[in-house]
């Protein structure tokens, strides 16, 4: 009996489910340099410098925005100051370790001014990563004003947090400062 040979062939699994455009990961691995590769949550962001090795991906640093709370952030860990610090925080570890350059991978994400803070936290804490001026949120956003603007503004202040936003940038700064000796 005859094979017959297949018309059609399947695309890999995490390309059907959306979770992985293999021609953009393709692009950024010819790089052969460390992808800054960040994920948001719903409590969250995670961040991961990673290398890649024909087994896997290797991860060489991980922070997450939950560890600003050992800096004194005690505000939600997804906003986009929390993202900004996560990226400063990373690229500081980074530093540490020996390295200085990587690309940004955010994979199938939508982009949005959470990412693109993280992006300018990572930049301005020394890491080289190729990226335009233009898209970076504006510096009184990174450093939370318009959270602060919107809880002067709002009638129900119960909507917000245990901890009020009333002075969000002061400790923003503060945090930003004792990162520094990471």
């Amino acid at each position: 009996m005859k094979k017959m040979k297949a018309t059609y062939e399947l695309p890999f699994k995490r390309r059907l489910r959306g979770l992985t455009d293999y021609r953009a990961r393709l692009k950024l691995l010819k790089s052969r340099k460390p992808r800054l590769v960040v994920r948001k949550t719903n409590k969250r962001l995670i961040a991961e410098l990673m290398e890649y090795v024909p087994s896997g991906d290797k991860v060489i640093v991980y922070a997450t925005s939950d560890e600003l709370e050992k800096y004194g952030w005690n505000f939600s860990k997804k906003n986009t100051p929390a993202a900004y610090l996560t990226g400063y925080l990373i690229a500081k570890k980074a530093l540490k370790k020996g390295i200085r350059e990587a690309v940004f991978d955010i994979g199938l994400q939508s982009k949005g001014s959470r990412l693109y803070a993280f992006l300018k936290g990572a930049i301005d804490a020394g890491l080289n990563i190729p990226a335009s001026e233009d898209i970076f949120p504006s510096e009184e956003r990174i450093k939370g004003k318009h959270i602060e603007e919107a809880f002067k503004n709002v009638k129900n202040k119960n909507q917000f947090s245990k901890i009020k936003p009333t002075d969000i940038s002061k400790v923003f700064d503060k945090v930003k400062k004792s990162i520094e000796g990471v």
